[in-house]
């Protein structure tokens, strides 16, 4: 399979250059939100929340849709952005990376998205209660997710 990310990526241009900084921003912000709901499943503690109207970080966090198969969903938040952090600063050492990273990070962006909307609609419909570091964290990943998808567009249609 030849992409355009056969090529060096010293040569790479601008757009796709400033996506990825924005995509390593966006993973570190990312791993924040998503340390600070693990640090809060950890220590069993109760999360710094607005508590107003229909805020209520306690309920969502401690709902039975915190985990998953006995796994929190912070935790496996945190492992999605760890992988894609780490494609993102491997996909220039590692050749496998270079040509297969932004479809790895799409496939696991793709399924993170889609379950992140999954959450967003518990906390709006199933709980009638919103967490704020929840909803920073889905719209984070919101952001995020576009740039996987624009910067695999411009490798597929550059490559063309």
């Amino acid at each position: 399979m030849t992409f355009a990310s056969d090529k060096s990526y010293d040569s790479q241009p601008g757009r796709d250059q400033l996506a990825r900084r924005v995509q390593l921003l966006l993973v570190l912000i990312g791993l924040l939100v998503a340390g600070y709901l693990s640090y809060l499943k950890l220590a069993e503690a109760p999360a710094v929340c607005v508590e107003t109207g229909p805020f209520d970080c306690n309920v969502v966090l401690n709902s039975q849709y915190s985990e998953l198969g006995g796994v929190p969903i912070a935790y496996l938040g945190f492992a999605v952005y760890v992988v894609i952090g780490a494609v993102l600063v491997l996909e220039r050492r590692v050749e496998w990376l270079r040509e297969w990273g932004r479809l790895l990070s799409f496939g696991i962006g793709l399924f993170a998205w889609l379950f992140s909307m999954w959450l967003v609609y518990v906390q709006f419909v199933l709980l009638e209660a919103l967490c704020p570091w929840c909803l920073t964290h889905e719209t984070n990943f919101t952001v995020l997710f576009i740039l996987i998808c624009y910067r695999v567009y411009r490798e597929i249609f550059s490559a063309a």
